[in-house]
């Protein structure tokens, strides 16, 4: 039990957080900060920023991954029951636009779902109350040392620290907005902790190349396919000319590219997932080459700096 309600700063921090997943990863950088101004002023505030944090990140991988195989399963059968009404001369466009509707309401379900929870912790922390996730809220409260009926010992700083550090690599599976998080703990937690330095700028490299690649695919597969759409109009008769061809070949290429990345990208996220897992199991985790080469930037940087410093004389 709490000895007394939060401050309004308090709740103002923790509904923020929470209500910040309603952006579908535009806000999570505002946990980061939320935690980083309240981490030494207020537990309850500090553990609120961190499940928002960890509900934005891990909770969403879980999501999306959850939403893809629904997708899929509703995809293959909405299908397999089109291909039957077209040989049964069914109503075709009947069962076309049914389908279609089947798929909006659980495109809505699964959005609602996922906003459910952190609409419900942000009502709940807005009267004060000390919101706990479902499986994430407890296991994270005995990883930081939470416990809102003492209010003696802050929050475990280097399990903080690592909470941080792995929601940014969980966060991969974000495109562009997963970026946000490792950001902005290195700018605001960056000159405090080096080990929260180091795993933030690997983590935002890494993902700044991930999403090179996936943007970049998407980008070959446009220009193919406005190619294709280009030569192939400019083509004469029924015949297929000399430009049809390079147009046809333009896209054939686009789309080898495309399912190169798509076998690509998903093991990349796979391994911003296991970094994440490695880093909350007490490692201090490097990517393949990416960390390497971060780490010896900043071994130069921190070797200038202590050149340029002026020598100590005694007094």
């Amino acid at each position: 039990m709490m000895k007394s309600l939060p401050s309004i700063e308090e709740r103002i921090w923790a509904v923020l957080s929470h209500f910040s997943a309603v952006t579908f990863g535009i806000g999570i950088f505002l946990p980061v900060i939320g935690w980083s101004d309240q981490r030494r002023k207020s537990n309850y505030a500090s553990f609120q920023c961190l499940q928002a944090l960890g509900y934005q990140s891990l909770g969403y991988t879980i999501w999306i991954l959850f939403a893809l195989v629904i997708v899929i399963a509703q995809s293959l059968n909405t299908f397999s029951e089109l291909l039957t009404a077209a040989e049964s001369g069914a109503d075709f466009d009947m069962l076309v636009s049914l389908a279609m509707g089947g798929h909006f309401v659980v495109m809505m379900g699964l959005i609602g779902l996922y906003v459910l929870l952190p609409v419900s912790a942000a009502i709940a922390c807005a009267l004060g109350k000390d919101f706990h996730y479902p499986i994430l809220g407890n296991r994270l409260a005995r990883y930081v040392g939470y416990d809102i009926s003492s209010s003696e010992d802050w929050l475990i700083e280097d399990h903080e620290d690592r909470f941080i550090a792995a929601m940014g690599h969980f966060g991969v599976i974000i495109i562009l907005w997963g970026m946000l998080a490792p950001l902005t703990a290195w700018i605001v937690q960056g000159k405090r902790s080096f080990f929260l330095k180091f795993q933030s700028m690997q983590t935002l490299v890494y993902q700044a190349c991930v999403t090179f690649l996936f943007l970049g695919a998407g980008f070959v597969f446009v220009f193919g396919f406005l190619a294709f759409l280009g030569t192939v109009g400019l083509s004469e008769g029924d015949a297929l000319d000399e430009t049809a061809m390079i147009g046809i070949a333009l896209f054939g290429l686009s789309m080898l590219v495309v399912v190169g990345m798509i076998l690509i990208v998903p093991l990349l996220h796979i391994l911003g997932q296991w970094a994440g897992y490695r880093v909350l199991k007490g490692d201090d985790y490097r990517y393949p080459l990416v960390g390497r080469l971060i780490e010896k930037r900043l071994a130069n940087q921190t070797s200038l700096s202590a050149a340029s410093s002026p020598p100590r004389t005694a007094v």
